[in-house]
């Protein structure tokens, strides 16, 4: 059985002082580099994603309501798009950028960035915003390559784009769990509603 650990969106517009920032984000950088420190045995393959917009329309507004429309956030190439830097990149296997053009929220809706820019211990994401791929790989094209059958996710933000990958791993017949402490939401309501419905569809929930 090959396992991968998915890393959902720590980058810093989603932690404090970021554009968009979820309570309790960077703690959750830490923890999950003290998480692949202590269990990297655990996992065949580390893979990280990451919102990546440069023009997402509606995604994005002046007004926004915290639900469908949010603040500019995350916009390719700049600090805000950035891993967080208690995040250690090290281990990271490869990186799938979401959103370029549109609202996504799934991991399993972008695709895999140039491998010169898979950030290690020494280097930072950059230079893909004017790139166009003709023939990208998803998340799913890479997973299926390395014959990963489990995926466990971390990350942010628990409501949504946690929320939303491991609905889409599940729906693509990954077994899924969700780190419960290496997680967090944007609404504390929500976030409860989220983990519920995950373990409703057949997600494991675990400590």
């Amino acid at each position: 059985m090959t396992r991968a650990l998915i890393i959902v969106d720590v980058q810093n517009d989603f932690c404090e002082g970021g554009s968009l920032a979820v309570r309790g984000g960077a703690q959750v950088a830490a923890d999950i580099s003290d998480h692949i420190d202590g269990q990297a045995a655990s996992y065949d393959y580390i893979v990280a994603t990451q919102d990546w917009h440069i023009d997402p329309g509606a995604h994005f507004s002046e007004e926004p309501d915290f639900k469908d429309s949010w603040p500019v956030h995350c916009v390719a190439d700049t600090k805000g798009s950035e891993f967080h830097r208690d995040l250690d990149t090290e281990s990271i296997d490869a990186v799938f950028r979401k959103g370029q053009f549109e609202a996504a929220y799934s991991g399993f809706e972008g695709v895999k960035a140039p491998d010169d820019e898979v950030p290690t211990g020494d280097q930072k994401l950059g230079g893909g915003a004017a790139e166009v791929d003709e023939d990208p790989m998803t998340l799913d094209d890479w997973l299926q390559d390395h014959e990963v059958d489990d995926v466990v996710i971390a990350g942010l933000t628990t409501d949504y784009c946690v929320r939303a990958t491991a609905l889409d791993a599940i729906q693509a017949g990954y077994g899924v769990t969700v780190l419960v402490d290496l997680v967090r939401g944007v609404h504390d309501d929500k976030a409860e509603q989220a983990l519920e419905e995950l373990e409703a569809a057949g997600v494991e929930l675990a400590g």
